[in-house]
């Protein structure tokens, strides 16, 4: 099995695994296992569990766009290509995090924003 081959197989790997996490952030979320509680106390405890619950949905979304763009930039040839400065992503971070899109000094450089 080829490089190219090993690394899209563990990104849709971890597409599926985070499809999957979402939907259950989702079906918590809107409550569609169970209503909200008649209690106004545990009302709010069940509203506070929801944010959080929100929080991790829309960090799973946004690592599963992030996964979507690397499987779209492996089958076009750019995988491995900082889309900021064109080098090379080292391959010890690609390995990491097979999903970044930056190499390491551009993505210091975004987080001082």
């Amino acid at each position: 099995m080829d490089e190219y081959t090993k690394v899209r197989n563990k990104l849709v790997h971890l597409e599926a695994q985070l499809e999957l996490r979402f939907s259950k952030l989702t079906d918590n979320i809107t409550h569609a296992q169970e209503p909200l509680a008649q209690d106004f106390a545990e009302q709010a405890t069940q509203m506070e569990n929801s944010e959080v619950v929100d929080f991790l949905g829309n960090f799973t979304r946004n690592e599963l766009r992030q996964i979507k763009q690397a499987i779209i930039r492996l089958d076009s040839g750019d995988y491995g290509v900082c889309v900021n400065c064109g080098q090379d992503i080292a391959p010890e971070r690609l390995a990491a995090l097979p999903f970044v899109d930056k190499c390491i000094g551009c993505a210091k450089m975004a987080e001082r924003g």
